[in-house]
Formats: structure tokens, C-alpha cells, sequence
């Protein structure tokens, strides 16, 4: 009975969500927009190669032009936004942020994007707001305190070491979760929802894994 434990863990493990882990093969990321930093202000880089694409339903295809990315839920104007109205609309900054998946791996990327608490302050949160809900094309979900992205400066990202997010990594945007285990990194961002209830789960979630994420704790509850 303990083995068959230990392999559904291991299953479990093996399918999270926008973690890294060693490549067995190249993946493919010939589509990139422009050329890949490898080293930022004296800090070594990992690159888009060193970990491999394990989402829920493999690398999405969005499509730049129709892509639209919805605000809704307890905020005061909610919102829609094309690809180009995120990346040239708000601020941008740029951080390094180590990714740490469940599986033991990590890979330390340079994120350019624009900060979620913009795009949470343009549509206004309302005060009963407790969470923020991220859904993406495939289906996938995950949730984080509204305080989360007013604590701390929270990237929804568009870039990784210089080049545009390419499709097997995410594109158009990323939520880089700092401080978080890799399934609340969330890949190929679609919807932004405000929600009251304090522990609305998401796809791991809702199988057993922490709705918090702190990557200093265990990732099952």
C-alpha cells in the first residue's frame, strides 16, 4: 500500500503545472523574438531550454492578434484587453525570479512584464474582494490573496531573459508568483476575476496541493 502511495505522489508530482525540471530534449522554442540573454548585472541566467513544458494539456497556441485578456467580478469597470493594451498600456519592470517546481527543480529567469496591482487598480477592486482568481486557455486555474499583489511587487510577464514569452513557456503572459511553488505560476494568462471567497482553490488546489503555495512550506495540505 505504501509504494502505490508513493507512485501516485509521484504521478501527482511529474504533472504539475509550470514547474521546471531538467530537460530530457531540447523543447522546442525556435520561435523566439529576438536573442536570449544568458547573464543579468553580474547574476548567471538558466535558459529557456534548462527545464522542460509539463502544463496540464501541453503548450497553447494563442493567437496575438485576437488574444484578449478579461478583468471581471468584484471590481468597479471591468475590462478587456488586447495583447498589446497589457504589454505597452502599463509600466513595465523587469526582476530576476527563480522558479522552484514540486519536483526539486528551479530555473533563476530575467521577467519583464507589467505589475498585476495595475491592472487590478485600473478596474478597481471592490473592498469585499477577498481573492484574485487566474484562469488560462487550457483551462487551468489558481488563486491568490488580493493583498498579494499589494504586498509585493507581482510581475505579469511578457518576457523571459529578453526575448517575448514563446508559446511553449506561456505566451502572451505569465504570472510570476515570487515566493511560490511553480503550480501558481500560471501560464498563458486569459482571465483576471475578483472574487469574495478567501480561499477560492484552482486546479491543483482542488486536488490537494496548497491553496497558499509558500514555497518555505509543504505544497500538500
Amino acid at each position: 500500500m505504501r509504494a502505490r502511495t508513493l507512485l501516485a505522489v509521484a504521478i501527482l508530482l511529474v504533472a504539475a503545472s509550470g514547474c521546471a525540471a531538467p530537460a530530457e530534449e531540447t523543447p522546442d522554442v525556435t520561435r523566439l523574438e529576438g536573442v536570449e540573454v544568458r547573464e543579468y548585472e553580474g547574476e548567471r541566467l538558466d535558459s529557456l531550454t534548462d527545464f522542460r513544458e509539463n502544463s496540464i494539456k501541453g503548450p497553447q497556441d494563442i493567437d496575438r492578434e485576437t488574444y484578449r485578456l478579461t478583468v471581471g467580478g468584484l471590481v468597479d469597470d471591468p475590462a478587456e484587453y488586447t495583447y498589446s493594451e497589457v504589454a505597452s498600456g502599463f509600466p513595465s519592470f523587469e526582476k530576476v525570479v527563480q522558479l522552484d517546481c514540486v519536483e526539486g527543480w528551479s530555473a533563476k529567469i530575467l521577467w519583464e512584464g507589467v505589475l498585476v496591482r495595475d491592472i487590478l487598480d485600473e478596474s478597481g477592486v471592490r473592498a469585499e474582494a477577498q481573492s484574485v482568481v487566474f484562469s488560462a486557455v487550457d483551462g487551468y486555474t489558481t488563486s491568490f490573496p488580493v493583498s498579494y499583489f499589494y504586498d509585493r511587487d507581482i510581475l505579469l510577464a511578457y518576457e523571459m531573459n529578453g526575448v517575448t514569452i514563446p508559446p511553449i513557456r506561456g505566451f502572451p503572459f505569465q504570472v510570476i508568483a515570487e515566493d511560490k511553488w511553480g503550480y501558481k505560476w500560471c501560464k498563458w494568462v486569459t482571465g483576471i476575476e475578483l472574487v469574495e471567497d478567501a480561499d477560492p482553490g484552482g486546479y491543483w488546489e482542488d486536488r490537494g496541493y496548497s491553496n497558499t503555495g509558500d514555497r518555505d512550506e509543504s505544497f500538500f495540505n
